[in-house]
Formats: structure tokens, C-alpha cells, sequence
């Protein structure tokens, strides 16, 4: 599994990092990015989880 967070639509509410922190962190600007784009298989649940609950749809799946 890979994610991707778009920075155009991240507002930085934090969900993401809240929900699997070890796979996204927080820019310095206080916006959501991948930690690294592949996600170990045990983090996979908790990403579909960020993906899921992001309130700006912001992060993605591929």
C-alpha cells in the first residue's frame, strides 16, 4: 500500500498524524505529509483509517 497526501487540499487539522503517526508527520508549515509513500503492511489498517477520517479528502491511496 502506498499513500499520498495532496498539499493543495491538506489544512493541517492533524487527524492523520493523530491515527498512524508512524507513517505521517507535520510539515514545518503545520500541513500532513507521508512519511514514506509505502506503508508496512501492519500500519495498513490505521492509514485506511487517516484516509478515511481526513476531513479534507486529502489523502489518498494508490
Amino acid at each position: 500500500m502506498r499513500v499520498w497526501v495532496d498539499d493543495q487540499r491538506c489544512r493541517g487539522h492533524g487527524m492523520c498524524l493523530t491515527l498512524c503517526p508512524d507513517v505521517f508527520s507535520l510539515t514545518e508549515d503545520g500541513y500532513a505529509e507521508a512519511i514514506d509513500t509505502e506503508v508496512p503492511t501492519d500500519l495498513e489498517a490505521a492509514a485506511r483509517e487517516a484516509i478515511a477520517c481526513c476531513p479534507e479528502q486529502a489523502i489518498s491511496e494508490k
